[in-house]
């Protein structure tokens, strides 16, 4: 789906390389000869600088460990549940009663359609990277 990820693969080892506007972050479970080859083949293409190893990128908590690569979004969730000021609401298998009928509410304030965007793309963004929610 991300048309910025790159993933090769070689035998038993892999690299993932994320390329966002000007930064390159990379989770990689390969060898130190490959790691030193990818940096040197950027450095000879790009100009950049090593930022240390990745913990969070774009509302990705990344763990490195010994036998594998572990990516979390629960900071992501729980800072969009503060901005949206839902941080202490209950969770709800269905959203809405299914037996509702719903009309124009004609006497409420109208909804701040930028806020609504916010809120849907975060959720969008959501659903592609964790289709489960």
């Amino acid at each position: 789906m991300d048309k910025t990820l790159f993933i090769r693969k070689h035998e038993s080892d892999v690299i993932l390389v994320q390329v966002y506007v000007e930064l390159i972050s990379s989770l990689v479970q390969i060898t130190i000869h490959c790691v030193k080859s990818l940096l040197q083949l950027c450095r000879e293409n790009f100009e950049m600088s090593m930022m240390g190893e990745l913990t969070y990128f774009l509302g990705l908590q990344v763990k490195q460990l010994k036998h594998g690569t572990f990516l979390n979004q629960s900071k992501y969730y729980f800072d969009l549940l503060k901005t949206f000021k839902m941080e202490y609401c209950n969770e709800a298998t269905t959203p809405i009663a299914t037996n509702c009928l719903m009309d124009a509410d004609e006497t409420s304030q109208p909804v701040d359609s930028t806020k609504y965007k916010g809120l849907i793309g975060s959720l969008l963004y959501l659903t592609t990277s964790k289709p489960d929610i």
